[in-house]
């Protein structure tokens, strides 16, 4: 049935986003943005006449048959996430603005899920959250396996995905507060007990803005990765969890020796896992799951770091079975 209503929404809010997408001469995307303004604010905007008469009553037919009020938040993400992917393939979105996966942000929901969402209501955010698509999975997993509420923060520098998360977040009646910045520079955050990130990879340009972080490079521009993650542990409470969405090969660059030295100092390391090859399309693009927590009171270091490897997805035993060895893992090494 969940299926059924997911078509059918997925069907009517994109008809209403290629009706405005002919009709303003404009990408998937920026359809997508106006279509969902529209259905936030409960008002079709036009301006210099467009969309004429004739698509605006096209339109009201649209949204009348919608009926959010009774369709539950994951339901309504994941109509967002198919209505993303059309855009991605039409409008050649660049990777770095690509969504999580929904089998990697499950994979990360669960992690936390498993080393304990402890406070009531929990607090998370997102260095880099793009459409919201991972934040929102998180947020959904959490409240739905474990009872919680979370209070969610989500920071980006670009415009057009900062407004598909905040139309998004509004459509899926979450507590969501977006900030459209430079992640690197000073934010208006609370610490939060959660961070959670799929992040961009390659340099950061502006560096006159890494003088404050200790990852930044010795020499040339430093990598945006290194400064994210260390800016993350900055707004986490003392003790809380950073779960991110890394290279694999993060410890295998000449950058690595220096970002190790900081997380030492700052973090404690409590896993690395490798994500199964069969997402990726390249040795290169391979990607991996880095669990930090930030240093203090009720922190340690695990006596036995998480590291391994996911298996292939279509092995249910043996991906059974590495998940509860994780499990085993949590109640040997962390305080539960």
């Amino acid at each position: 049935m969940t299926q059924e209503i997911t078509e059918k929404l997925f069907k009517q809010i994109d008809s209403s986003v290629v009706l405005l997408q002919e009709a303003l001469s404009t990408s998937y995307l920026d359809a997508l943005i106006e279509s969902t303004d529209n259905i936030v604010t409960g008002e079709i905007q036009v301006e210099g006449g467009k969309p004429d008469r004739q698509i605006v009553d096209k339109l009201t037919d649209i949204y009348g048959d919608l009926n959010l009020k009774d369709i539950d938040s994951e339901t309504v993400r994941n109509v967002i996430q198919l209505c993303m992917l059309k855009a991605e393939k039409q409008d050649a979105i660049q990777p770095n603005h690509q969504m999580t996966p929904d089998t990697i942000g499950l994979l990360m929901a669960n992690l936390l899920q498993k080393i304990g969402v402890k406070n009531e209501p929990y607090s998370i955010f997102d260095l880099g959250v793009g459409s919201g698509n991972l934040l929102t999975t998180v947020i959904n997993y959490l409240n739905k396996t474990t009872g919680k509420s979370a209070k969610g923060y989500g920071i980006d520098n670009d415009d057009s995905m900062l407004a598909i998360a905040s139309n998004s977040v509004a459509l899926q009646r979450l507590d969501v507060d977006l900030y459209h910045q430079d992640a690197i520079d000073s934010l208006d955050l609370p610490q939060c007990d959660f961070v959670v990130s799929d992040l961009p990879v390659g340099y950061y340009p502006i560096d006159s803005n890494t003088t404050n972080y200790e990852t930044r490079a010795e020499k040339g521009h430093s990598y945006v990765h290194h400064l994210m993650i260390e800016q993350a542990m900055n707004y986490l409470k003392p003790a809380g969890f950073g779960v991110f969405l890394v290279p694999s090969d993060l410890f295998k660059t000449e950058e690595s020796k220096q970002f190790i030295e900081w997380i030492q100092r700052q973090a404690h390391l409590q896993g690395f896992i490798n994500l199964p090859s069969e997402l990726f399309k390249t040795k290169q693009a391979q990607k991996s799951i880095l669990v930090l927590q930030r240093r203090g009171s009720g922190s340690h270091q695990a006596a036995k770091v998480l590291l391994g490897q996911f298996p292939s997805f279509s092995n249910q035993k043996e991906f059974a079975g590495f998940m509860a060895e994780i499990d085993n893992w949590v109640k040997t090494n962390l305080d539960v």
